[in-house]
């Protein structure tokens, strides 16, 4: 297939695309495509999702049930295991997980695997799109050699781009299809069929000069994100030593129209992204002999927020003449970020850990997450109403919507507040990060 017989397809919808990976990325991106009248294929090497998905039953919050179930009784989204069904895709997009390993370096087994498979079926007329979040240089020096390695030539017999994902799990003012979308692909041909595929579903597609700088534009996205919360964390930490409200210095500061951005302190960094993509473009600028110190700093201040979230529920429980051991801590949402069951890289995990090492008897409440299953945590959420008799303090790890939060200087004797969820409630009970 040439490239303007695939870019005919695509622009016809009759062009069958293949997502690797069903998770908060690719199961979306499938529907979106679905509904828009391509026939999909997702693939994923968990049997539950598979059969989650060809069952019509959402596992992702951003996934309304109804819609993926409609897509699916109409047939134009299937979900499989077997790998052998990427021979007979058009365009394949690869979003599987980029975590990092033990010692904080990029972990790329998972895109490796995803290649290896397309490898094994790879044909001519085919594109082949990454969306892993990854280091600037892992579509041509990773993926391009090792597909190249069949025999056919990216840019000539396939096309291959880079697209990174932009998903912010539980967003009500963005979706797949309002988020901008930015593609590179390793030759014009690559770019060009990129941008005609997600422009069949986005509403605005950004192209750019190589796989290289899309890469990069993902790495500086999130590190961007990751600085800032870093300097609003010391400051807070600052501010605790100095008696002053690091909430009221934020507001106030807000109101300036020009020059400033609001960011604000927290239990620590969560989600797949923030936390990890930093690492990997402080890891790739090594390799280039290049130490990134301001940006590895902000992840030092980041990762010692837990502690001090631990230090500050020891702070409020000695004017009660407690410890923290013994103490019964109840801890109010446990996923990484408000109104979401993602966990993944959640601080309220670490600040559990934490507490539970010096000793504390730990409770939890979170809607989203009925049973939380972490390293020596084996917990159940407690009903709200339920939570309060016989605790000693509460913390606000995940400032849930769905909380009453007016009622719990009421119910706990001392309320540990780190996401200014009780802002405008003053009372002697309430310490604050």
């Amino acid at each position: 297939m040439t490239m303007q017989s695939l870019k005919e397809r695509i622009n016809q919808r009759t062009a069958r695309v293949g997502i690797i990976g069903l998770g908060y990325v690719g199961l979306p991106l499938a529907v979106e495509f679905a509904a828009a009248g391509f026939h999909v294929t997702g693939f994923d090497v968990d049997a539950s999702k598979v059969a989650a998905v060809n069952a019509g039953h959402s596992y992702i919050g951003d996934v309304p049930e109804a819609h993926l179930a409609e897509v699916v009784r109409a047939g134009r989204l299937n979900a499989t295991a077997d790998m052998a069904q990427l021979a007979g895709m058009d365009v394949i997009d690869i979003c599987v997980p980029t975590p990092l390993n033990k010692t904080r370096d990029p972990d790329l087994s998972f895109v490796v695997q995803a290649v290896e498979a397309v490898k094994a079926h790879l044909r001519k007329g085919q594109l082949v799109i990454l969306e892993s979040t990854t280091y600037p240089g892992t579509t041509d020096e990773v993926v391009q050699p090792a597909l190249e390695s069949v025999g056919l030539v990216a840019g000539t017999d396939f096309f291959l781009a880079f697209s990174p994902e932009r998903v912010d799990p539980g967003n009500p003012n963005f979706s797949t299809r309002t988020i901008p979308k930015v593609v590179g692909g390793m030759n014009p041909a690559s770019t060009e069929l990129a941008r005609a595929f997600y422009g069949a579903v986005i509403d605005h597609v950004v192209p750019v000069s190589s796989t290289r700088v899309a890469e990069m534009v993902k790495l500086l996205e999130n590190t961007f994100r990751a600085v800032n919360i870093g300097l609003v964390n010391e400051l807070a930490l600052m501010s605790n030593r100095m008696d002053l409200d690091v909430w009221e210095v934020i507001d106030a500061a807000g109101t300036k129209p020009f020059g400033f951005m609001p960011f604000y302190p927290g239990p620590g960094l969560g989600g797949h992204c923030i936390p990890i993509d930093p690492f990997y473009l402080s890891w790739k600028a090594r390799q280039s002999g290049f130490e990134c110190r301001f940006i590895e700093l902000a992840g030092q201040i980041n990762g010692s927020m837990p502690n001090f979230v631990v230090e500050r529920v020891g702070e409020a429980l000695n004017t009660r003449k407690k410890a923290i051991n013994g103490s019964r801590v109840h801890v109010f949402g446990v996923a990484y970020k408000k109104d979401v069951n993602d966990m993944r890289e959640s601080p309220a995990l670490d600040v559990m850990e934490l507490l539970e090492r010096r000793g504390a008897v730990l409770s939890y409440t979170d809607p989203f997450v009925p049973v939380l299953k972490h390293g020596d945590l084996d917990l159940t959420s407690v009903p709200e109403g339920e939570a309060g008799a016989g605790m000693d303090i509460a913390v606000i790890c995940t400032n849930h919507s769905v909380f009453d939060y007016a009622a719990m200087p009421t119910r706990f004797p001392l309320v540990l507040d780190t996401r200014n969820a009780l802002k405008g409630t003053d009372s002697p009970n309430i310490f604050r990060l």
